[in-house]
């Protein structure tokens, strides 16, 4: 059996949603940790066939320790070469760790729902057909860490995903689920009256027309990432 992959999450009931079932789909176990709550790092990714870290309210530029010990420990896919996988926050603290900026959006804009993203060629290359609007929580973006390949840029914050080696970064989200709108949306329902986010409806009704792209994309796209493992 192949080696499970590492899950690392924010929040006490999150999950990795469709992204975790899609992997478990791939013939892997998921080993899930919550370093915020106390679950220890692996010193090394000897025993993971990859790692992922998923999005949460909070910033890579917060100065809470649970944060800079994920940022710092970064480092160990990168020095160990081994598939890793950021997205929204974790991508935003991957970005941080190659010595790139994360930073709010100089007009206080949020992407807040669906929003569109253009796929560059070496994002082709990855995946050749990308979905055309994908979901978004977040208010801070990051720049283009130097030596990383722009994958695919959006209009209100520019870097929407990246690559560096095996190292991938997704500012939007691939693994939400109606069940996680509804929760996001009726949690944090404060969000969506900031600049640039969509009304509650919006978030609904384009899933509706978006939703089956961004599925497909994203299992075309874990078989092309996990695949690196091997």
């Amino acid at each position: 059996m192949p080696n499970p992959i590492l899950i690392v999450l924010h929040q006490e009931h999150s999950t990795p949603g469709r992204v975790g079932r899609a992997v478990q789909q791939l013939g892997f176990a998921l080993d899930v940790r919550r370093p915020r709550f106390g679950d220890p790092l692996p010193l090394t990714l000897r025993d993971h066939e990859a790692a992922i870290i998923f999005g949460g309210p909070m910033s890579a530029n917060d100065n809470d320790d649970f944060i800079r010990r994920e940022i710092d420990w970064i480092s160990v896919p990168l020095k160990e070469d081994k598939p890793f996988l950021g997205i929204c926050l974790g991508a935003q603290m991957c970005a941080r760790a190659l010595g790139g900026r994360v930073f709010l959006h100089p007009s206080g804009h949020a992407e807040i729902g669906y929003y569109p993203i253009r796929p560059t060629p070496a994002g082709l290359a990855v995946v050749d057909s990308w979905p055309e609007q994908v979901y978004e929580w977040h208010r801070e973006g990051f720049d283009l860490p130097d030596g990383a390949e722009l994958l695919a840029e959006g209009d209100m914050f520019e870097v929407q995903a990246f690559r560096y080696g095996r190292s991938y970064a997704l500012q939007f989200h691939p693994d939400v689920t109606h069940a996680t709108i509804h929760r996001w949306t009726t949690r944090g329902h404060e969000r969506l009256t900031m600049p640039g986010a969509k009304p509650l409806a919006t978030h609904f009704a384009d899933r509706a027309v978006y939703d089956y792209t961004a599925r497909a994309w994203l299992s075309r796209f874990l078989e092309r990432w996990i695949a690196a493992a091997g």
